[in-house]
């Protein structure tokens, strides 16, 4: 007999995760690893924010904090939700956790009974199918296309939907994509889900502000303000901020539905750290100059990394809209042979030559649900990504028929 709950065979750790450990692992051993994988930005948190939270110290605010969240960081959410993105929200309707991932769990375990489906478009943030089946929820995969950025269509959700859907996850700018859903797409999409008022959604907007070339960013509520009380919008301080290890994400959504997902959270981790939130508050309501200098130093890195793995025989890339990654697809290496004399089988094969033979890491497209491709982050300096393309097109090279 084991003690592990049954229901955990059906979940696993995080990629990335595994990936980053991998990594760890052979530096120890004294090898260079040009590391690709991560999604973190490399700008550092802004000198105001970080103050904030130096500040927050001195003042003596280092107590047990709200479970909810602070006040004042509530208030300030509803304050940016209605500046940038036209959706009216009181505090009571806001919650904060320890990043956006403990608001999307929390979401989950409030709402799951066992066997409700919820709608995973691939290629999906990794945590999302576990993140259901932890809670005896079934992930439901909508497979998308490279030629229509990896976007669903309303054909797609119609015949997805079913008696048992109870939600449908969008993440838009996405991980690992970069596609943006447009008004005009969100428009056609919120059609399909007036026909299915059992369906809610939850809008992961965490790369809102990291938005390239034409592009603009929506999140759903606004497009669609009579399916808001069927929408849960989830946000955070960790992408366009640099604020990744000060952990603080938050949802905004109906009454009853926070309430429930504060119980949660009440029963588990109470709150997020009161510095965090302090620092978040100045983050939200200061200046906001930074970010555009960093999305164009994101759309330099991106440019130069597109460029060179299209010039790369074998790889294809789409020039992502938003977020920070390429998503590369290797099809045209599957089944090729490596100076070793093994066969690449699969993107989660090529994967391995690039981090063992090649000292790249990148995650692999199974661990997306969508192969075979694989993940690029340009979240890390320019001279780091340049030697980690020309790295990964001499290993392309090195294969054969």
């Amino acid at each position: 007999m084991t003690i592990i709950a049954e229901h955990l065979s059906q979940v696993n750790a995080s990629a990335v995760s595994l990936i980053t450990a991998k990594t760890q692992q052979l530096e120890r051993e004294g090898k260079t690893i040009i590391k690709l994988s991560a999604g973190e930005p490399d700008f550092g948190t802004p000198d105001h924010v970080k103050m904030a939270g130096v500040k927050a110290i001195a003042d003596g605010k280092t107590q047990y904090p709200p479970v909810q969240g602070v006040f004042e960081l509530r208030d300030a959410i509803c304050r940016k939700l209605k500046r940038d993105n036209h959706i009216t929200y009181t505090p009571d309707q806001i919650v904060v956790g320890c990043g956006c991932k403990q608001v999307i769990f929390n979401a989950m375990a409030a709402t799951l009974n066992p066997g409700d489906e919820v709608l995973v478009p691939t290629p999906y943030f990794i945590s999302y199918p576990d993140m259901v089946s932890l809670n005896r929820g079934i992930p439901v995969f909508i497979n998308t296309l490279q030629e229509n950025q990896f976007k669903i269509t309303p054909k797609d959700l119609e015949k997805a939907i079913t008696a048992r859907t109870k939600w449908l996850l969008i993440n838009s700018p996405g991980n690992p994509s970069g596609a943006v859903y447009s008004d005009q797409e969100f428009k056609a999409l919120a059609g399909i889900l007036r026909k299915h008022p059992h369906v809610w959604i939850l809008c992961d907007d965490i790369y809102e502000y990291l938005i390239y070339d034409q592009a603009k960013f929506y999140t759903l509520a606004q497009i669609a303000p009579d399916l808001q009380d069927r929408i849960l919008v989830v946000n955070g301080m960790s992408k366009a901020y640099a604020m990744t290890g000060w952990r603080v994400g938050y949802g905004a959504g109906p009454t009853e539905l926070i309430k429930t997902m504060f119980k949660i959270q009440s029963q588990s981790t109470s709150g997020t750290s009161i510095i965090s939130q302090w620092a978040s508050v100045t983050a939200l309501e200061g200046d906001h100059g930074f970010v555009a200098d960093n999305v164009q130093n994101l759309k330099q890195r991106r440019d130069v990394v597109v460029q060179m793995i299209n010039d790369v025989d074998g790889l294809s890339c789409e020039s992502p809209e938003g977020a920070f990654y390429c998503y590369i697809s290797c099809k045209a290496v599957i089944g090729k042979k490596t100076p070793k004399g093994a066969v690449i089988r699969s993107d989660l094969d090529f994967s391995n030559f690039l981090m063992d033979e090649c000292g790249v890491a990148i995650v692999h497209g199974a661990a997306f649900g969508l192969s075979p491709y694989f993940r690029i982050s340009f979240a890390t300096k320019m001279e780091l990504l340049k030697s980690g393309c020309q790295k990964i097109a001499e290993a392309c090279r090195q294969l054969t028929d």
